[in-house]
């Protein structure tokens, strides 16, 4: 690193020393832990431009070196497998140009490079990797509820042997690498996601407990297995990201063997309320909550899931938030995918830390409500009379 490489970084505002001591810049621990984010973020091949922005998203938080490490060796890993998908298929183009010779199938070969060319947003999976990681940060460290939302889901799914268990937009597998020591040996089990990136990030989450799961790409509106094959399909904070999710719901009874289980889990209107009415009496004009989240939750679940299931039960999670740290407060408010990161930049987000910093101060802490549960829907006799 060159003394000039340096003082760009200051230049453009990328990374600006602590302090000046007359034409000397002091850094500090936590710049060298950007120093080390922003070199690595040039590596994986990003432009100045994004690792600037990047750098100034406060959802980030610089001073955990270890976590940030961590990340960029799962988002390099990604794109080596990505690399070498990529790698496949040109190996399968040249196939095609051996055999065929003059009569290329131009259809077929344009598929290939199609996927050859797909290009991933490498900038963009970073923002939401560490968005997910600000979200779960914050529920770790402040919930009164030390048992923690995945540990409590889990074991209601039971230890019972032999079960197939099939789960739908799994995300990071973060249920599952959790839990690793409570996963009875004799369960095969899948996991799907919309998404080959989120496979992917599953796959590497889960590390040497990987090979006891299969992965598959799957969209939950279109399950692609037989009828009555799973004993337990899990659907876990996503169904509300489905575009039909009746058809989700028709698909999932479809799948579960008779007497099978669905353990869907969401929130109610009131989780984490505190946290938007704080923030518009700040300014009315940001949003932080998704409202992609009504669609599908505790208040009005049970009517969506009658159109197949009979037997429903609703179980919810006692927990709240006490939270006396501004930052990590901040960091999750600009991780969701409202307006908030993109109004809290500058001047703002520190007239806004300020803010909530006195808010805090009023009481100590901010209680911040959590209302979530899962619903238990069974695959009964009486549902099939419905068909």
């Amino acid at each position: 690193m060159t003394l000039r490489t340096l003082r760009y970084y200051d230049k453009i505002g990328l990374l600006k020393p602590t302090q000046y001591n007359a034409s000397v810049r002091l850094y500090s621990k936590e710049d060298v832990a950007r120093l080390q984010k922003i070199q690595m973020l040039k590596y994986i091949g990003l432009s100045l431009a994004e690792i600037n922005q990047l750098i100034l998203d406060h959802s980030a938080p610089e001073q955990d070196l270890g976590s940030s490490l961590k990340m960029q060796k799962e988002i390099i890993q990604y794109k080596i497998a990505h690399m070498q998908y990529v790698s496949k298929a040109i190996e399968e183009a040249l196939g095609m140009v051996d055999e065929q010779g003059q009569e290329v199938a131009w259809e077929d070969l344009a598929d290939i490079i199609q996927t050859i060319h797909k290009e991933k947003d490498w900038s963009e999976q970073y923002h939401n990797a560490i968005r997910l990681q600000a979200r779960i940060r914050l529920y770790d460290q402040f919930s009164w509820n030390r048992i923690g939302w995945h540990r409590w889901f889990f074991e209601h799914l039971g230890s019972l042997p032999n079960l197939k268990v099939l789960e739908l937009g799994c995300g990071d597998a973060a249920l599952w690498s959790r839990n690793a020591d409570l996963i009875p040996e004799t369960w095969s089990i899948t996991l799907t996601d919309l998404s080959a990136g989120m496979l992917e990030e599953a796959r590497m989450s889960l590390g040497a407990h990987s090979g006891r799961f299969k992965f598959l790409l799957a969209d939950a509106q279109e399950i692609p297995f037989h009828d009555d094959e799973f004993d337990i399909v899990i659907a876990n904070h996503m169904l509300y990201h489905v575009l039909d999710i009746n058809r989700a719901v028709s698909e999932i009874h479809r799948v579960l063997k008779p007497d099978g289980i669905l353990y869907a889990s969401t929130m109610s209107k009131s989780h984490l309320q505190e946290i938007e009415q704080v923030t518009q009496v700040f300014d009315p004009h940001i949003q932080v909550l998704d409202p992609v989240m009504e669609r599908f939750q505790l208040d009005n679940g049970i009517e969506t899931l009658q159109a197949s299931f009979t037997a429903i039960e609703l179980i919810r999670f006692e927990d709240y938030m006490l939270i006396d740290d501004v930052q990590p407060l901040i960091q999750y408010i600009t991780s969701t995918p409202m307006n908030a990161r993109e109004i809290l930049v500058g001047a703002k987000l520190d007239q806004f830390t300020t803010y909530l910093r006195a808010k805090i101060a009023e009481k100590e802490r901010l209680y911040i409500t959590k209302d979530s549960g899962f619903f238990l829907a069974r695959k009964t006799y009486e549902d099939k009379e419905k068909y």
